[in-house]
């Protein structure tokens, strides 16, 4: 008779029927769960080929339920939906999450992070602050507790990342302004917060001199997370000193883009697609805002959902020593272009 091999708990919880952390509580110990369900799972084990990462699991009794999140900057709708996302699942999975917000500065993330070495969590989901974080602290952080990064990476740390194919999405937004319109030029900080932003200007210019264009840029002056009030800022010296050398503009994120168009409006640029209209504004993102802007924004949405199911799915795996993947394997997920009034 042919045994199914069995790769992990979850694919275990699947074939037995029972829920993974109800699985997972068995084997932690067996008294734990009802008899009727520890007999569907010892005979499950006679079925099918699977005994759990035995030491793994020793080990994580030492730890708490505790699922530690953290990210730059909680304030922005992007990161607070994420979050979001994130808490439902680890709850969902009987865990319980404990979210963190480093505020865009490196002393402060360090901080979380020896915080969380103290409270002994299970496994962290970290989106870091990238190039300004503290590389030596964060690997070693990742070393000796079950982490996965998402949104975006420290360069250098060999470890689990989740996150969106910032090349893919901004290569297919270049595209669709050139199909429709003029070339755009790229409106971003000179000084980015985020790392993916260098990301997004990388792919710009790649997808500009594929489709014959010289790419074009107006960079804006400020530094930190306060991106709308940087746009805007940045937005009304451009128009004033008629600095755009094209009638589109693709805006490095939303939240720049927002307060370009409080600057277009304050200036009586006409932004859309109409006879009157002046510009074409696009971004990236699909902020949770971006469609109640007037006018609504044309924008690329990342899959929040996906993400954070895939990041959560992977800190399990982690946790349970389950893993076979390389310590350094990306998954990245690829964005949806969103067409709304202003491109």
């Amino acid at each position: 008779m042919t045994v199914t091999k069995i790769k992990n708990m979850e694919e275990f919880a699947t074939v037995s029927g029972l829920s993974r952390p109800t699985v997972s509580k068995f084997f932690n110990d067996p008294q734990s769960v009802r008899p009727s369900t520890r007999t569907r799972i010892e005979e499950a084990l006679e079925r099918f080929d699977y005994r759990p990462n035995i030491y793994a699991i020793n080990q994580n009794r030492q730890l708490t339920k505790t699922i530690g999140i953290v990210v730059p900057y909680l304030a922005d709708p992007f990161f607070a939906e994420i979050a979001r996302n994130l808490e439902t699942r680890c709850i969902e999975e009987g865990y319980s999450p404990s979210l963190f917000s480093s505020h865009g500065r490196q002393e402060q993330e360090n901080d979380i992070l020896e915080t969380l070495r103290s409270m002994k969590p299970a496994g962290v989901l970290m989106a870091p602050l990238g190039r300004i974080s503290d590389k030596g602290l964060v690997e070693r952080f990742c070393n000796d507790v079950p982490t996965v990064l998402f949104d975006s990476k420290v360069e250098g740390v060999g470890h689990v990342f989740i996150g969106s194919d910032n090349m893919q999405f901004t290569s297919m937004m270049v595209e669709y302004l050139n199909r429709t319109g003029d070339a755009p030029c790229f409106f971003e900080m000179k000084t980015p917060a985020n790392p993916n932003a260098r990301k997004r200007r990388q792919a710009y210019i790649q997808a500009m001199e594929r489709l014959g264009h010289q790419p074009k840029f107006v960079q804006v002056d400020g530094t930190g997370w306060e991106f709308e009030e940087i746009g805007h800022r940045g937005a009304m010296e451009a128009i004033t000193h008629d600095a755009f050398e094209t009638s589109t503009v693709l805006c490095s994120n939303d939240r720049l883009a927002i307060g370009f168009l409080a600057a277009c409006y304050q200036k009586g640029v006409r932004v859309g697609l109409k006879k009157n209209c002046h510009l074409r504004v696009a971004g990236h993102d699909d902020h949770p805002f971006s469609k109640f802007t007037c006018p609504s924004l044309t924008t690329v949405a990342q899959d929040y959902s996906a993400i954070a199911e895939k990041s959560v799915r992977r800190l399990f795996e982690l946790i349970a020593g389950e893993s076979d993947a390389a310590p350094s394997a990306d998954t990245l997920f690829e964005g949806k272009l969103v067409m709304r009034d202003s491109a």
